[in-house]
């Protein structure tokens, strides 16, 4: 006997049974389900996670491991002259990136530069080099107190983003190297002993356009 067959009282009784049972089954399942999750799931304290997860970044000891030991040799060794350089980004600058530059993802190219100029006031940071064949470029080089850019990673072309954990590392370390190159090249650094003397610069640069050149260096040399 179906349902439908019997009477409309005990249809009704029969249908709210139904549901009843429904209900209870979708209860019981769902009972079993959270019962499974939790017996699969562990559950572990601040401290343990701690304890087993990656060391926080120490960003003085990756530039301690990683600024004079690599940064520096990769920069003097590849260093293109910058009238040459110059000729290349303003000739094609795709062509002169993939030729000379090293650059993260599709971010503007970064190089390793040398430079010989006589040098100007030092101003707002950054110290004018007047140097021949680029009397219309504007060049300069950063010599603080505030070093900018990216420029000793990006340039140095062994440093990768997927090197590190994270953004915020990639970042710290580009500020660690800075802040290695301040140290060691910078601290001892008198812009005004060097001002109308040729001086020669390796360093690196991000250039954004042909015309305005502004070097991070790694050495400065003031001639004799």
């Amino acid at each position: 006997m179906t349902t439908a067959d019997l009477p409309r009282t005990d249809r009704k009784t029969a249908h709210l049974r139904d549901r009843i049972t429904l209900g209870s089954g979708s209860l019981i399942a769902l009972v079993l389900l959270l019962a499974a999750v939790a017996a699969t799931t562990t559950y572990r304290s601040d401290s343990e996670d701690k304890a087993s997860g990656k060391p926080a970044f120490d960003a003085a000891k990756y530039a301690a491991g990683t600024y004079e030991p690599k940064v520096v040799p990769a920069l003097e060794k590849n260093a293109v002259d910058i009238a040459t350089l110059h000729k290349a980004i303003a000739a094609d600058p795709e062509a002169a990136g993939k030729k000379y530059g090293h650059r993260p993802g599709t971010g503007p190219y970064s190089y390793a530069v040398t430079v010989t100029g006589t040098a100007g006031a030092a101003e707002n940071g950054l110290l004018r080099l007047t140097v021949p064949g680029l009397a219309k470029t504007r060049v300069s080089v950063q010599v603080g107190p505030a070093i900018n850019g990216t420029a000793l990673r990006d340039a140095a072309g062994f440093i990768a983003f997927g090197q590190f954990t994270n953004q915020v590392e990639y970042a710290d370390a580009a500020t660690a190297l800075n802040t290695a190159m301040k140290d060691k090249v910078l601290k001892a650094f008198d812009p005004a002993a060097v001002r109308g003397k040729q001086v020669t610069v390796v360093g690196a640069m991000t250039p954004l356009t042909a015309d305005v050149l502004t070097l991070t260096p790694v050495s400065i040399e003031a001639a004799s």
